[in-house]
């Protein structure tokens, strides 16, 4: 039971009432400061009663009470059906219960009832943050354009309007509205937009840069690691990531957790992966020597976590993608932190010191727009699973591709596509009529965007073939119906270009001048075939037509990575892993000796 109450509720005004509510909760006695609520309502004046009851719900949402909360705002809204406020807080708890549907039925009841401008913003970005991540692109996109239209300084909506369009490819992808600007939209560009606007180096710092300034938190004075006892023994590397499991990150990495070597390493993943009971997941967490699970952690006490587990090297596979927790790696709970796959490029993150590269995708030249330091590995940066599941070959006719053709294809994001590539794409074809093109059908107004692309470059629809999204093991598979994969540029494949060539078929990439605009080109090297790397965008059409036109040229790239490609140095993984050691044993150590870093 709650201690005494500082006044009777029924004889407190409105304004006495949350004075004091507000002191019981910073005191730590939330549950006295609802229960103060719910006797007001009860025993007060009825005249501000739905206000009381807004509150009431907000503080049960604090303390995770959320059914309470819920007939708390439905009360507040019986008594105030125009209450907006009510409103937009009842539609966030019914998104996070899983009702998307109630919850934008709420937001539209506000912009239905309300005239002011910052009640309609809100509302505006709320349909269009949930509709973006119910993949109803172009609702969403409409929404943030109202949400614009009606106050265009808003960086965070700007970033979404951005990367929205480019999921649709809806070029140009910069299209100015209202009082936003071609700077605005390209200031407000996130570093992951970024990454497939401009292979520019110093851009991509930029964005990089102004999402740290903003988002994260300034870090502590003081590295948490330095309180630690000294480190002995066996050399402790922790990973960091919330994507331990069916994602990009997951599939490249179950192989290095497994390879390491025990006698001289622990490895510890700190996670807040969801929990699942998918074979990835399972193998992932078994690969482990520990797993700390930091969901519902907050960033403060998980840096704790990693600092009084002694990690000599903290290696961050997220940077700045989504659900990334970059505040931890502020806290310096390890001497040695160093970032790695997640984000191919500078994350601007301080604490983060080192990135995980190879001279290919890392050339001196772009040293400068990176905050990190290299560590360029010998043979290749990118780790990947040799013993991934894969389907039987599928027959072409299966997902309607034919036969006596030649098959380009992309299974890349649709966000990585950009006009430029995509018109190379579309002259191929023409310059190579017995061709088709094989793409992934990410979203239904990315694919007629796309229909309507090659409508206006004259080339005909059908020749566009879209294969849907499908499980890892027939995704491998149906690379094999393939004749030549085409990279993007300047957002290269990296786990894409890695599964192509494992599964035995040539990908012919444009290399820029930024680490993400370079991945294929390293993946190429490593297997064995520099030659299907390109440096300027004609001359990628040329080979790409050249290729088309002469299929028996494919066929022999496609014998060669057959034969040799599994046993090069892009997938000895062994090698790679002792590489990755050798260099995390030379820094722990270093660090164990007190001598400077280098």
């Amino acid at each position: 039971m709650p201690e005494a109450l500082l006044s009777p509720p029924a004889f407190l005004t409105l304004a006495e009432l949350v004075t004091q509510a507000q002191g019981l909760q910073q005191g730590g006695r939330a549950d006295a400061a609802v229960a103060l609520y719910q006797q007001w309502i009860a025993d007060g004046p009825p005249a501000m009663r739905h206000v009381a009851c807004f509150n009431l719900g907000t503080s049960l949402s604090v303390i995770n009470r959320p059914a309470e909360a819920e007939a708390a705002y439905l009360q507040a809204l019986a008594l105030q059906p125009d209450f907006p406020h009510a409103r937009l807080n009842l539609g966030h708890l019914l998104e996070r219960a899983g009702q998307p549907e109630p919850a934008l039925a709420q937001w539209r009841a506000v912009l239905a009832g309300v005239a002011a401008t910052d009640l309609k913003v809100h509302a505006w970005n709320n349909l269009g943050r949930l509709l973006e991540s119910l993949r109803r692109y172009p609702e969403a996109e409409a929404c943030l354009r109202e949400s614009l239209l009606l106050d265009a300084r808003q960086a965070s909506v700007i970033q979404h309007y951005v990367h929205l369009r480019q999921k649709q490819c809806a070029w140009p992808v910069y299209q100015t509205l209202g009082e936003v600007t071609p700077n605005m939209l390209l200031t407000g560009t996130s570093l992951l937009a970024m990454m497939s606007v401009s292979d520019d180096p110093a851009l991509q710092l930029i964005s990089a840069t102004r999402f740290v300034h903003e988002r994260v938190p300034k870090p502590p004075s003081v590295a948490l690691h330095a309180a630690m006892p000294p480190r002995r023994g066996r050399i402790r590397i922790g990973y960091l990531s919330g994507d331990l499991h069916l994602h990009a990150v997951g599939l490249l990495t179950p192989e290095l957790f497994e390879l390491h070597d025990r006698s001289k390493f622990e490895v510890w993943a700190f996670c807040w992966t969801p929990e699942s009971d998918q074979p990835q997941r399972r193998r992932i967490v078994k690969a482990t020597d520990h797993l700390v699970r930091l969901a519902g952690v907050d960033d403060a006490t998980a840096a704790r976590l990693i600092a009084e587990a002694g990690i000599d090297v903290l290696v961050d596979l997220q940077g700045l993608t989504s659900g990334a927790r970059p505040a931890i790696l502020g806290w310096r709970a390890a001497p040695v932190q160093v970032s790695y796959l997640g984000l191919p490029g500078t994350a601007a993150l301080p604490g983060v010191d080192w990135i995980l590269a190879d001279a290919y995708v890392m050339p001196p030249e772009l040293e400068p727009y990176c905050t990190e330091q290299p560590i360029r590995l010998p043979h290749c940066y990118q780790v990947s699973d040799r013993r991934r599941e894969v389907a039987p070959r599928p027959l072409r006719s299966r997902y309607g591709l034919p036969e006596d053709q030649f098959v380009y294809c992309s299974f890349n994001n649709n966000f990585k596509f950009t006009p430029e590539v995509f018109g190379a794409w579309m002259r191929m074809l023409r310059q190579v009529p017995d061709s088709v093109l094989w793409l992934l059908a990410d979203n239904d107004s990315a694919r007629e965007n796309l229909l309507r692309q090659a409508d206006a470059q004259g080339v005909a629809r059908e020749r566009l073939i879209f294969a849907p999204r499908v499980a890892p093991p027939e995704y491998l598979a149906r690379f094999e119906c393939a004749d030549l994969v085409l990279d993007t540029f300047p957002y290269n494949a990296g786990t894409t270009a890695s599964d192509a060539l494992w599964m035995g078929t040539p990908i012919l990439t444009l290399s820029g001048r930024s680490y993400i605009s370079r991945m294929a080109g390293s993946l190429l090297t490593a297997v064995g075939l520099p030659d299907l790397i390109t440096d300027s965008l004609a001359d990628y059409e040329r080979l790409a037509v050249t290729l088309g036109r002469n299929p028996a040229r494919v066929a022999s790239y496609k014998r060669y990575l057959a034969e040799a490609g599994r046993s090069s140095p892009l997938f000895d993984l062994p090698r790679i892993v002792r590489d990755i050691e050798t260099q995390f044993e030379r820094l722990a150590l270093s660090h164990r000796a007190g001598a400077p870093r280098s």
